[in-house]
Order: structure tokens, then C-alpha cells, then sequence
């Protein structure tokens, strides 16, 4: 131990400060606890810094330069649009500022305390905490593992400067003219769309048979029928087995259909998955369990086989996504302050930003069917909505999943124009334990988007509007 480590006392120890730990961290200290939040980066973590705020920034002002571009339809002509990147860039940083000095003022506004460095476990009730000049010793009753994951790289596809990651592809300072994106997942996807709305040339090479295989194919065919009207390549059951660095680009070699190609960009962005921060902590010095996958087992209370350690997004079992991170935050934080909470996923909705924006929650039809569970599922479509006729954006659905016997809203899918706003309703109908006849009761204003989601629970009960049964 250091000279004048003198250990440091609080109750509840987080590590990480993404959307998981400072979450977890602000409902403890509301709880009454003494908190300590340790990180070793930026405040946010990859949500805030390099993820979900700085990719929808720039899939904002993709989005505006291409409706500008594109409006003739409605009697608006623009000539020579242009883009000054380096404003983009600006702009979504400062976005980005807001939220991450915003974090820092809520957490210091809850009276926690934060520490700058990297924790590594001594035992179940110590951890160290290092930076580059020192080291101090904290002491706690209970911790919260929220460490966030990383980009998987790939190894025929070491990141470079040409080979880039989610964070290369957010900051590049230039738009190129042409990139290539290794994976059709909902990463791949939404930065693959914002740079084809920036007029490049992108190919994206997905091995599935399909790109977005989490979400349903009548939804993903949509993006993938959106992506080819602006002149991108979508390849899928692609095999990426090389690369070639040249002076200015690079040179992808694939195989598709039992053939090579190969194909040339100035980048080659890498989005395959992330990997579970779970290494370099010390776990096993205090005999924390890992999954097959790395990931850290956790029950429905979010704690760890160490009865006072908990962990929470993506280092434990479930989808990667920030809001699921937070949520299990606020589970640990009521558990570690004694109450019942247990998780419910349920009710979590998953959201990809493309074009149409595509959102599910609950059970599909297909997962219901598995199950044994006797369902109906009902239509309604966009076209016939008279607000998203308006907006000249009628691309779209929204699918009901109801119990046949009593109408039990038991998931739901959207595709269309803010289907990541319109998903909350559906999740909350879920969570109350609403029906068909519940949402469809429920007056929606006129003209609405929402008024679809009231229109498909109609569809359900067998007694449409809008649309002939």
C-alpha cells in the first residue's frame, strides 16, 4: 500500500458513470445513501461522449441536409445545398458538452462524490482506485459494476486510421466519399444511413441473411428499401475476410454467393458487436462469476454471486442499450436501500434511428407463437394516417400483438416516422396491463401520428376507421 493510503469510507461504490452508473448513482444518494461514482473517462460514458447523443446528433443534420436536398415534392427547390462538416462536428459536441456538464452537475447536485481513475477489486468490500500520479484505497458496504462495453475488433480489421470504430466514424473530419460498414446491425445501420444522407457512396456487408435480424423483416425490408434509394449497397450472407490499406483508402475483399469481391472507400467502419468491460477490475480477486460470453451473472435483483456487489448494462445478460442500463441502475440502487425492486424487461423497447425510424417492445407475433400464447395481430398503416401525409413520410406500420382471449396489449412494432417516440405509449400499455379496447377508448388529438396506434387497436377489435376490414 502507498504511504498515507489511508482508506477512504462511503456505503455505496459505482464504477462507471455511463447511463447505467450515474443513474444508479443519483437514485442511491436519493435513497439516502453516501455515494461514491468512480470513472476513468468522461462523465456519460459511451452514450453521452461517443454513442447514442453524438450518432443521433449527426443522424439529425444528415437527415436535414437530405430533406433539403430532396423536398420537390412539396414545392420547395433548394440549389447547391452544401455542408461545412466542420460546423456538423461542432454542433453535435457541443450537444454533446450540454449533457455531459449537465451529468456532472446532477451528480454533484445529489451530493455525490466523484473520482477520476480506474477501479480495481481487493477484496468484496475494497477496491483501488488508480490514475496516472496515484493510487487511493476506497472502503464500501456495497458496489455497482457499471463498466460499459466496447467496440469488438476484428482481427483481419485492426482499427487504424482507415479501419475505424463507431467513435472513428462519429468524429471523422471530413465526409467521404465513400465507406464501407462491416455489420447491418442497428449500429452499422444508422451511421451507414446518416453518411448515404451526406451523399456517400456506402456498401454495407451484413453475414446474416438480413441486416437488423433482431427486428422483423417486414420492418427491416423498409430500411433496407430506403437505403438502396439513396444510392447505398446493402449485401447481405457477406463474408468480410480482408482488408488492404492503400495511400488514401482502403480495399475490402469479401465473399458473396460463393464469390470474392472487392471493394474500395476511403474508410472501412467495423461494427460487429461490443464487447463486456469485465476485464482489468479485479474480479477475480473477489471471486465474481462470468458467463461463457464475459458477461458477470446476475439475478433479478442485479447482484452478483458477492451477496453487496451488484452490475448493471452492458457487462450483464440483455441487450446493449442505455436505457436498459439505466433502469437496472435504479433497480440496484432500491435494492441496496432495502427495498423489493427485481427486473421486468418486459416492457423494454428497443429502438433503431434509419429511415423509417423502427422501434419494438413486448413480444413479436413469433416470439408469442413460440410461447404458447394464442395471439391476433393488427395493421395499420402510415399512408392512412392523415397527419404522416402531412409530414410526406408514409413509409410504415404499426403492429399490435393482443391476447385472443381477453385483448392483453402484449407487444407492439413500429415502423415509421418517430416510432422512437410513439413506442412509449405502447410500452406503457404493456407495463399497465391495458387492451386493445383500452387504447382504442383513449381519444388521441387530430391529426396525430399517435392516432395509429389508436387506429391498430381498432384493427384488433375488428372495428377500423380509416382502413376497410
Amino acid at each position: 500500500m502507498v504511504v498515507g493510503d489511508f482508506p477512504i469510507e462511503t456505503e455505496t461504490l459505482i464504477i462507471g458513470a455511463g447511463p447505467g452508473g450515474y443513474v444508479a448513482a443519483i437514485r442511491a444518494a436519493q435513497l439516502g445513501q453516501k455515494v461514491t461514482i468512480v470513472e476513468k473517462g468522461n462523465l456519460g460514458g459511451v452514450c453521452l461522449n461517443v454513442g447514442c447523443i453524438p450518432s443521433k446528433s449527426l443522424i439529425s443534420a444528415a437527415h436535414r441536409y437530405d430533406t433539403a436536398k430532396h423536398s420537390d415534392d412539396l414545392g420547395i427547390v433548394a440549389e447547391n445545398v452544401t455542408v461545412d462538416f466542420t460546423k456538423v462536428q461542432e454542433w453535435k459536441n457541443s450537444v454533446v458538452k450540454k449533457l455531459t456538464s449537465g451529468v456532472e452537475g446532477l451528480l454533484k447536485g445529489n451530493k455525490v462524490e466523484i473520482v477520476k481513475g480506474e477501479a480495481y477489486f481487493v477484496d468484496a468490500n475494497t477496491v483501488r482506485v488508480m490514475d496516472e500520479n496515484s493510487a487511493q484505497t476506497y472502503k464500501f458496504k456495497h458496489a455497482i459494476i457499471a463498466t460499459g462495453s466496447r467496440p469488438i475488433e476484428l482481427p483481419a480489421f485492426k482499427f487504424s486510421k482507415r479501419i475505424i470504430d463507431s467513435t472513428g466514424a462519429l468524429n471523422l473530419t471530413e465526409i467521404p466519399e465513400k465507406l464501407v460498414v462491416i455489420g447491418g446491425g442497428y449500429i452499422g445501420t444508422e451511421l451507414g444511413t446518416a453518411y448515404a444522407n451526406f451523399g456517400v457512396k456506402v456498401t454495407i456487408l451484413e453475414g446474416s441473411p438480413d441486416i437488423l435480424s433482431g427486428f422483423e423483416k417486414q420492418m427491416s425490408a423498409l430500411v433496407k428499401r430506403n437505403l438502396k434509394k439513396k444510392g447505398a449497397e446493402v449485401v447481405t450472407k457477406a463474408l468480410a475476410k480482408s482488408v488492404k490499406e492503400t495511400e488514401n483508402g482502403v480495399i475490402v475483399t469479401y465473399e458473396a454467393k460463393g464469390e470474392e469481391k472487392t471493394v474500395e472507400a476511403d474508410y472501412v467502419l467495423v461494427t460487429v458487436g461490443r464487447k463486456a468491460n469485465t476485464d482489468e477490475l479485479g474480479l477475480e480477486q473477489v471471486g465474481i462469476q462470468l458467463t461463457e460470453k464475459g458477461l458477470i451473472k446476475t439475478d433479478k435483483q442485479c447482484r452478483t454471486n458477492i451477496n453487496n456487489i451488484f452490475a448493471i448494462g452492458d457487462i450483464v445478460e440483455g441487450p446493449p442499450l442505455a436505457h436498459k442500463a439505466s433502469y437496472e441502475g435504479k433497480i440496484a440502487a432500491e435494492v441496496i436501500s432495502g427495498q423489493n425492486s427485481e427486473i421486468d424487461y418486459l416492457g423494454i423497447p428497443a429502438v433503431v434511428f434509419a429511415e423509417p425510424e423502427l422501434a419494438t417492445v413486448g413480444y413479436t407475433e413469433k416470439q408469442a407463437k413460440e410461447e404458447g400464447i394464442e395471439v391476433i395481430a393488427s395493421k395499420f398503416p402510415f399512408a392512412a394516417n392523415g397527419r404522416a401525409l402531412a409530414l410526406n413520410s408514409t413509409d410504415g406500420f404499426v403492429k399490435l400483438v393482443t391476447r385472443r382471449e381477453d385483448g392483453l396489449v402484449i407487444g407492439a412494432q413500429i415502423a415509421g416516422t418517430s416510432a422512437s417516440d410513439m413506442v412509449a405509449e405502447l410500452g406503457l400499455a404493456i407495463e399497465a396491463g391495458m387492451t386493445a379496447e383500452d387504447l382504442a377508448m383513449t381519444i388521441h388529438a387530430h391529426p396525430t401520428l399517435g392516432e395509429i396506434t389508436m387506429e391498430a387497436a381498432e384493427v384488433a377489435l375488428g372495428t377500423p376507421i380509416h382502413i376497410v376490414k
